[in-house]
Parts: C-alpha cells; sequence; structure tokens
C-alpha cells in the first residue's frame, strides 16, 4: 500500500523513513504507534464542546477563559461550504477530534493520528453522537500540495503524517485528515480539534478523579507498580532488581485519577475486541470526563473554568471554522453529558481486507452517510447494533 510514486518507507510506512518525496528521515527505526492517541480528544474538545455548553455567564467570560487555547486552520478544503452551512450553527454540527502523540526524542511531525472521532450534533442541538473511524481502515488519500505528498492508498491514520512532512505541520497533517475523510465519507466539517498528549494530563487534573466502568479485566502494557505507585515501565525497571507487577484494571465501576483513567484507556493488547474495545473505553472516557465538568460545577464556575480552559489550552489545538468559540458554546448548550450517544463502527470487530488492513461494512457506510444526512437519530432506531454497548456496573 505504497503512496502511487513514492518509493516504500522504511520503518512501518513512514514511521522512521523519508517518507513522501521528500520528508525528513528520523534516527530511530520502527516505533509502535501512538497508542495515547485516541485519548488526547477528550479533556479539551470533548469538554468544551459537550460539557462546555452548561456555562453560566457572559461570551465575555467564556472568551476570556478560553483565549489560552491555540487556534489554526486545520480544515482547509475540508470545511463546510456556503452552501452546507458555512459558519451559520444554525443547521448540523460536525467536528472532526484527532489525537497525536510526540515523546522524548522523536521529532515533532513524526507521528500519526491514532484518535480519528467524528463528533455529530443534529441540527436540534439537543444530542451528541460520537463516531470513532477504525485506524486501520484502507483509504485513498488525497495529493496534498503543501506537504508534498502526491497521494496513495494507505491506513488512514497515516494522512497526518503525510500531511505534515515538508514543514506543513500538525496544521497540515490535520487538513489532509480531513480531505481524506471528506473523500471516504462525504462529511464536511464545522471545526476540529487536535489534542497533544504532553500537555492532556492537566485536564484531567483539574477535574480531579472520573468514574469509570470497567467491563473485562486487563493487564497494563505500559505502567507497573513499583512499591504501591504506578510507574512507567522504562522508569520501574530503574528501580531496584525487584520484577514489579503490571498495573492491572479489574471490572468494576470505580472513581479513577487521571493516571488510572487514561491507562485503562490506553490499553488495546489483551482485550476481547482489541483496537474496538479500545475505542469503546475511549469514548467511556469522553462521556466520563464531561460528565464530571458538569457535575463539579466546573463549567459554572469562573475560577474552575479557567484553570481548566488554561489546561485544555497546553493540551490542544481547534479550529472553529472563524466562528468565536464562545458561539460554538451557547449554540450546544442544550447537550449535556447524559445525551452523549456512543456509536460503533464495522460492529465493533476488525474487518480485515486480506492486506493487514480494513474495509468499513456496508452498515458503516450507511452509518456516516446518516451523519451527512443528519438522519443518524433515524439510523440509529433503525439499527440498534451501532450503538456501543454499555460496561457493567
Amino acid at each position: 500500500m505504497t503512496p502511487a510514486n513514492q518509493p516504500p518507507r522504511k520503518g512501518g510506512g513512514g514511521r522512521g523513513g523519508k517518507g513522501g518525496t521528500g520528508g525528513k528521515a528520523t534516527k530511530k527505526g520502527r516505533r509502535k504507534d501512538p497508542l495515547w492517541a485516541r485519548l488526547l480528544v477528550i479533556g479539551g474538545a470533548a469538554l468544551m464542546m459537550t460539557s462546555g455548553i452548561a456555562i453560566v455567564g457572559s461570551k465575555a467570560v467564556i472568551s476570556q477563559a478560553t483565549s489560552s487555547i491555540e487556534q489554526e486552520n486545520l480544515l482547509g478544503d475540508a470545511g463546510k461550504t456556503d452552501a452546507e452551512g458555512g459558519k451559520d450553527l444554525k443547521g448540523p454540527i460536525d467536528l472532526l477530534l484527532l489525537g497525536v502523540d510526540v515523546r522524548g526524542s522523536w521529532e515533532h511531525n513524526d507521528t500519526r493520528a491514532d484518535t480519528i472521532i467524528i463528533l455529530h450534533i443534529p441540527a436540534t442541538h439537543d444530542q451528541a453522537y460520537l463516531v470513532s473511524i477504525p485506524r486501520d481502515t484502507e483509504v485513498t488519500i488525497p495529493a496534498f500540495t503543501k506537504s508534498k505528498f502526491r497521494g496513495g492508498r494507505e491506513k488512514i491514520n497515516s494522512a497526518f503524517y503525510w500531511g505534515a512532512q515538508n514543514g506543513a505541520g500538525w496544521a497540515g497533517g490535520a487538513q489532509l485528515m480531513a480531505q481524506t475523510i471528506k473523500k471516504l465519507t462525504g462529511i464536511s466539517f464545522d471545526g476540529a480539534a487536535i489534542i497533544d498528549f504532553n500537555g492532556f494530563k492537566s485536564v484531567i487534573d483539574a477535574l480531579g478523579t472520573v468514574r469509570i466502568c470497567v467491563d473485562q479485566k486487563v493487564e497494563s502494557h505500559h505502567m507497573m507498580m513499583v512499591n504501591g505507585k504506578p510507574m512507567w515501565n522504562a522508569d520501574a525497571k530503574k528501580v531496584g532488581n525487584g520484577r514489579w507487577p503490571a498495573v492491572v484494571h479489574k471490572p468494576g465501576c470505580k472513581e479513577m485519577e487521571g493516571w488510572e483513567a487514561l491507562d485503562y484507556s490506553r490499553q488495546r493488547y489483551g482485550l476481547k475486541n482489541g483496537d474496538y474495545d479500545r475505542q469503546q473505553h475511549q469514548q467511556q472516557l469522553i462521556k466520563a470526563m464531561a460528565a464530571k465538568a458538569m457535575e463539579g460545577g466546573v463549567m459554572t464556575n469562573p475560577l474552575k473554568l479557567n484553570t481548566l480552559m488554561k489546561a485544555a489550552g497546553k493540551a490542544f489545538t481547534l479550529d472553529t471554522g472563524g466562528v468565536p468559540i464562545a458561539d460554538f458554546v451557547f449554540t450546544m448548550r442544550n447537550v449535556t453529558a447524559n445525551e452523549l450517544v456512543l456509536l460503533r463502527t464495522n460492529d465493533g470487530t476488525f474487518a480485515g481486507n486480506g492486506e493487514g488492513a480494513e474495509a468499513l461494512k456496508p452498515i458503516s457506510k450507511q452509518m456516516f452517510a446518516a451523519v451527512k444526512a443528519d438522519t443518524l437519530a433515524e439510523f440509529v432506531a433503525a439499527n440498534p447494533s451501532v450503538l456501543s454497548k454499555k460496561p457493567s456496573a
């Protein structure tokens, strides 16, 4: 699945190779795809676009609270045209949420967006739907002049990487991803957000804890318990000569601190349905954080709101299509955390295409068509199998 007219890449499809027609070579070889990515959309975009609607106060107060959030053009040609509503928020609203992860010595643009979520709010503005796009979906990524990418067939999570090359940066990555999704589904967007793990933990810390229901036992592949304290595997191996046990997430509902909620939602290996279960867990975390923000009075307390938004400002970049953030907040004021509807693609199981990638099943294609036509409520009622399963209490 090498892009047309481009040489094969080293390091697993662009992670360590030259990439495209001039991507910078990295010092390291193959790396694992960024696993934090799906979590990264949770703190900033979802809270501001769902829980944020409960804010009591003037638009001036909201504008001040959100002033630290960086804004860039993340949509490019994938933004809604005037014929589709443009900057008019009276109709349905579609937001693209992307998560990226850069750690340590990794090059800033040597990453993919493994978190790909469409947040759909119907024209009634009284409900919100979260739909994840599987990261391994094989798609046609269009040519992108800004990054000198000539197009090709790839897994969808690589669209961000190719768009970010040759100085185009994360904004370029988001634009190419948005254009790829528009080509795949026909959906145009009112806004987008990129969430970066480096500043993400502070968002959860601002909320305190979140209530998460674990539906199946899973051992962490990333953290160990060292003398009763959680620690990254690499750091744990440096402590003493003991063999420390992995962090274990056991079935049941509990209040989780940020590190625990993030680690649980990050797990993919050892789950019955792999990445699809992880998608569901991350959607649940979005909902849990939105609920905590509302129940804890964060969104009705100017001081708490400022603290949360300052944390969010360090974690993500936003594009509201030129519409003031405060207008978005007030437009969606009738949406509550309890009305977030979590949807799954491909019946929640891997739909292989025989080449290590996935293809969207007919029912998933119909679901995205319903998003575009703003008939998602009717589609879900007729096809309840697309609803994510609720975790056991």
